[in-house]
This record gives C-alpha cells, sequence and structure tokens, in this order.
C-alpha cells in the first residue's frame, strides 16, 4: 500500500492568476466540495482568510489541512531580502495550517500571469548571474525550511524561465539536493515539450510534492501555432484533470510512483473554467481515476 495522501488546489474552482475566474465562487463551497469528493488536503488560495485561526476552523470542520501553499520568489530580480522575510512569515503561516511541504515558484521574471504575452514566443531566458542567484537564494529557502521541519519544493512553471528538462537540469545541478526539492507539475512539463514521466523517473529521489493535471492535445497546438498566452491557454481548456486529456502517459507516471514507492502528496491541480468544467464534478473524476490506477 503506497504512502500517499490525495489533495487538490482551490485553483479548480477560483483562478489565483486570474482571479476573474470562478470570482463568483466562496472558499467555503471549495473546501466543502473538495471534502465531499474525497480529498484529505488543500493547497492555499487566494480567497482563502489571512487570519490562520479562520481558515483552520473551516479546515477543521470538513476533514482538511493545507497540503502547501505557493509561494513566490523573487530571485530573478535580485530581491533577495524581500523574498527571505516574505518566507519566514509564509512558513509560519502554512506550517500551523498542517503544510510540511512549500512549493516556491520563481516570479521575479515571468510572463505567465500576463494575459497578453505569448507563452511560447515570449517565454523568458535566464542570464547566467540570474540562475546563479535563483539557486543561491533556494539553497537559502532550503535552510531555512529544513530549521522547521518543512521542505522547499521548487515548481518549474512555464513562463517563469524554468519549465524544461534542461532548466530543470541545470538547477537541480547547482542546488543543495537535501535542501532544495521539486514539485513535479505533469501539465507544465507537458507544455514545455517534456514527457512527464521522463522528469519523473530522472528526479524521482528529489520530488517532494506532485501536481497531477493532463493536457488538451487540440489546446495546446492552438496555444503554439496562434502564439496565445498562458492565460488564453487556460481560458480554452488546455488543462484538465488525470485522465480526460491525450498527452500525459498516466500507466508511466502511475507505473514509476508505485514501483518507487513515493510517499507524500499528490494534489490534483488542473484549472479550468468552472463555468465550462463544473469543479466538483471534475475533482470527483480525478479521484475515481486515480484511485483506480494505485489502488487508494
Amino acid at each position: 500500500m503506497l504512502n500517499i495522501k490525495y489533495g487538490c488546489a482551490p485553483i479548480n474552482w477560483s483562478n489565483d492568476d486570474l482571479p476573474s475566474l470562478g470570482a463568483e465562487l466562496t472558499y467555503q463551497q471549495c473546501l466543502s466540495e473538495m471534502a465531499l469528493a474525497g480529498y484529505e488536503g488543500s493547497e492555499g488560495g487566494w480567497k482563502y482568510p489571512k487570519e490562520s485561526s479562520v481558515i483552520k476552523k473551516a479546515l477543521d470542520l470538513r476533514g482538511l489541512v493545507i497540503c502547501n501553499m505557493w509561494f513566490s520568489s523573487y530571485f530573478t530580480s535580485f530581491e533577495n531580502e524581500k523574498t527571505y522575510q516574505a518566507f519566514e512569515e509564509h512558513m509560519d503561516y502554512t506550517y500551523d495550517l498542517g503544510a510540511r511541504v512549500i512549493g516556491v515558484g520563481e516570479c521575479g521574471v515571468t510572463i505567465h500571469g500576463d494575459i497578453d504575452q505569448p507563452l511560447v514566443a515570449n517565454r523568458p531566458v535566464l542570464t547566467d548571474e540570474q540562475f546563479e542567484n535563483l539557486c543561491e537564494g533556494l539553497n537559502e529557502l532550503g535552510r531555512r525550511a529544513k530549521r522547521k521541519g518543512m521542505k522547499v519544493c521548487f515548481h518549474p512553471h512555464v513562463g517563469t524561465g524554468v519549465e524544461t528538462l534542461e532548466e530543470i537540469d541545470r538547477l537541480m545541478e547547482h542546488t543543495e539536493p537535501e535542501l532544495v526539492f521539486l514539485t513535479f507539475d505533469t501539465g507544465h512539463s507537458t507544455v514545455a515539450g517534456e514527457r512527464a514521466v521522463e522528469i519523473l523517473k530522472k528526479y524521482i529521489d528529489r520530488i517532494g510534492h506532485i501536481h497531477v493535471k493532463d493536457v488538451r492535445g487540440e489546446v495546446l497546438r492552438r496555444v503554439r501555432e496562434e502564439n496565445l498566452s498562458f492565460l488564453q491557454g487556460v481560458l480554452a481548456g488546455m488543462f484538465t484533470v488525470p485522465g480526460d486529456g491525450t498527452e500525459v502517459d498516466w500507466d508511466g507516471i502511475f507505473d514509476t510512483l508505485r514501483e518507487c514507492g513515493y510517499e507524500g502528496w499528490i494534489v490534483v491541480e488542473a484549472e479550468q473554467d468552472p463555468a465550462m468544467a463544473d469543479p466538483l464534478e471534475y475533482a470527483q473524476r480525478a479521484r475515481a481515476y486515480m484511485k483506480g490506477k494505485l489502488g487508494v
């Protein structure tokens, strides 16, 4: 029996990068539907109350915990001290809510939140100086997290300058294995042009957190051919839940997790327009699919 816990991300209900998407849905509905669909944890979201006692009560009522919450670092814009200070506050907040991993995404140089920036044509390319500062900064975040009994799990994300296998290789080579881990994301790896299962196999020993989503191939082709932005891709339905798309080798993914005895959270993070894809329905479909594949 695998030691896996399943979580769901609120971005399936209300989008952090495009707040108008799902703006009408409350965080209480989001949490209730996660619990109803059979999940044990939630990631953080922009609608969740900042007062830890308020969100903790809402979580406790539904038998949930916060398993991770995105943290934006700004090392590629050399805002190190600002990042360190915010990280300390972020650790305290999420630790009290149950999280033991911190998914770090680099946002100093990024286009993923700009609906007018073509994802492929305008993707950031980091300078050597930016990449070196990013790695040094992540090592420092890792040291701080380790002292608190937490893990830094870096999230390669399209539109941020670290998305391809080559860029992941470079980041892994220049960060400390005991300090910096990966948030493995099947969807972002695929959109970046990689085979997600190859990244999983290569870095299974450094993967501390997992996001699962599928990709609709016809929409991904439109994003590439029509120079659409990341958010335009999301609105067009580029992502969906595991098993509902065409581009991810799920048998390879689940076989690898089973063979390697992965322990930790697997989180459904399949942002769609909730008006087009009912979040509860898709959360239930994802949970049933993963149980069928992994037996838990």
